[in-house]
């Protein structure tokens, strides 16, 4: 399908942006990647996402999908004829499905709760529940990949695109915090996988540079203070 039959609203710092890069890379989709302001939403978001507002939106011909994780399972049923995403057995696509959600609601908040720690008991309490939920999905993986180089088994699948589409704020969590996270003592499958993850072809290239998301985050933070004190 051509480029001008698929877009994508986002922000190529958006780690929920990135999972629907993937999907289309994966499947060697062509698409028109239309940049969004935060904090100036274009007409064509607010229209196509009424209900929340946010990115990513894909725009498949003139149909809006929302929310990135709905967004990669609909890639994966639409263009069913190329390398499968979810899983194909009913089990491992339920259990695959349930890590994702815990991704984004369990795990993925505490970065933020990690930033916004008041002070060193804080911040070590938040990480020891980062840590927490990386030794479980060490333990995912070892199951999933029966051996494999991902979750997915021989190929990128659902859970490498939720959980790989955070690895650049992770190492920017890093490099902000002063911490180790992503510790092959702790988590030798997982730091490997990662490796391994962010070489694929269809995943190189997507995710900003760490540098660069620090410097995204400060830009973000700077304008958010500065809407804070205009009111």
């Amino acid at each position: 399908m051509a480029a001008k039959d698929i877009k994508l609203l986002g922000a190529r710092q958006s780690a929920f942006v990135n999972r629907v890069q993937f999907a289309l890379n994966l499947k060697s989709i062509e698409y028109e990647f239309l940049q969004e302001d935060l904090f100036n939403k274009s007409e064509l978001l607010l229209k196509s996402n009424p209900v929340h507002k946010q990115i990513p939106v894909l725009i498949h011909g003139d149909k809006p999908i929302c929310e990135s994780l709905v967004i990669v399972q609909y890639i994966d049923e639409v263009w069913s004829d190329a390398p499968s995403i979810l899983p194909s057995h009913p089990y491992e696509r339920a259990n695959a499905r349930f890590w994702a959600a815990y991704l984004d609601e369990k795990w993925i908040p505490l970065f933020r709760d990690l930033r916004t720690a008041k002070d060193d008991e804080s911040k070590a309490g938040v990480l020891e529940k980062i840590f927490e939920g990386l030794t479980s999905l060490e333990g995912v993986f070892v199951k999933s990949s029966k051996g494999k180089g991902f979750f997915g088994g021989e190929t990128i699948g659902y859970l490498d695109i939720v959980l790989g589409s955070f690895l650049g704020w992770v190492k920017t969590s890093e490099i902000i915090g002063h911490v180790k996270i992503l510790d092959e003592t702790k988590i030798p499958a997982l730091v490997d996988w990662a490796e391994r993850f962010l070489a694929h072809e269809a995943i190189k290239g997507v995710i900003l540079e760490p540098e660069e998301l620090v410097n995204v985050l400060k830009g973000y933070l700077a304008r958010v203070a500065a809407a804070a004190a205009s009111k």
